[in-house]
């Protein structure tokens, strides 16, 4: 049986490139763009998508999570997070001074804001980081791109200036999606959900918050999204820890589905990172604790 085929952001060099090359068992497949991912999935044509969620120093990708929102019934599988170490790299020959068009994606555009601003140059979009090497590559002007060193090295280019991004500790969470299927519970998992309201409501936010913190659940992100229906109407796409299969995160969201429009499931995945389990096992114990307390009161009441 041939390996299932899962799409990234290519071509080559790319950051989802380096992101898919530690998944073992799959066949990557370059796409051009993130919404031409998430449609070869949703249509059959990738088994599997890798697409970048969030950035450390820019946050969410909004092109993915409005994908995910609106666009298509796609559920997580899993997260991977690499660090991202940019690179300002030109053909040999190329001086630092001569540099007039720096190409990059827009996200690592943003990521390295403060030492562009620096050159004397004007900054072009482009459709990834390893397709702005490619172009620079490909010209005969005096033109850089931000990108990786490994995008370097496929298209002959040298770097001017490495590590350039603004602060120190940037990474990039990506995750790979998939059609119908819910990964399996590992205890030390994450599940995210979107919860559009049928109204907006004083007090309506603290009504969806209020129902984890009642159950012990920890929020890891809470973000506010434009339903693109008009000024001031808004979804809440929420992170917690915790998998539908656990009793207390399906009783959560049972309760949110009967209270709210509705609640859009995208996904229980394995975590990237420790914490989690350690948390859960307290609240655990904590809950056992209390649900023997209670007993106890109960076991005094009189029968008659």
């Amino acid at each position: 049986m041939e390996n299932p085929r899962v799409g990234y952001l290519g071509p080559e060099g790319s950051f989802g490139h380096e992101a898919v090359s530690t998944l073992d068992g799959l066949s990557p497949v370059a796409c051009r763009s993130i919404a031409d991912i998430l449609a070869g999935v949703a249509d059959g044509s990738l088994e599997l998508g890798l697409v970048p969620l969030e950035n450390a120093i820019e946050g969410t990708v909004s092109a993915t999570i409005d994908g995910l929102v609106f666009d298509h019934d796609l559920l997580i599988e899993r997260e991977i997070v690499i660090p991202i170490r940019l690179h300002l790299l030109a053909r040999p020959g190329v001086a630092l001074e001569q540099v007039k068009k720096v190409w990059s994606y827009v996200h690592a555009l943003a990521q390295c804001r403060a030492y562009l601003n620096t050159l004397e140059a004007t900054s072009e979009e482009t459709t990834s980081t390893s397709q702005a090497a490619h172009e620079v590559a490909q010209s005969n002007e005096p033109w850089a791109a931000v990108a990786s060193l490994t995008a370097g090295r496929l298209h002959g280019l040298v770097a001017l200036a490495s590590d350039i991004e603004d602060h120190p500790g940037n990474e990039t969470r990506f995750v790979v999606v998939g059609r119908d299927t819910v990964s399996p519970a590992t205890g030390h998992d994450r599940t995210t959900i979107v919860c559009f309201q049928d109204a907006d409501r004083p007090g309506s936010l603290y009504g969806i918050l209020g129902r984890f913190a009642a159950r012990d659940i920890n929020l890891t992100k809470l973000e506010s999204r434009p339903t693109k229906r008009g000024l001031g109407d808004y979804c809440f796409v929420i992170e917690f820890e915790g998998h539908v299969a656990d009793d207390v995160v399906a009783d959560c969201l049972a309760d949110l589905q009967a209270h709210l429009a509705r609640v859009k499931f995208l996904g229980s995945y394995p975590v990237t990172g420790e914490g989690a389990v350690d948390r859960r096992a307290d609240i655990a114990e904590a809950r056992k604790a209390a649900s023997k307390w209670i007993d106890d009161i109960r076991s005094r009441v009189r029968t008659s």
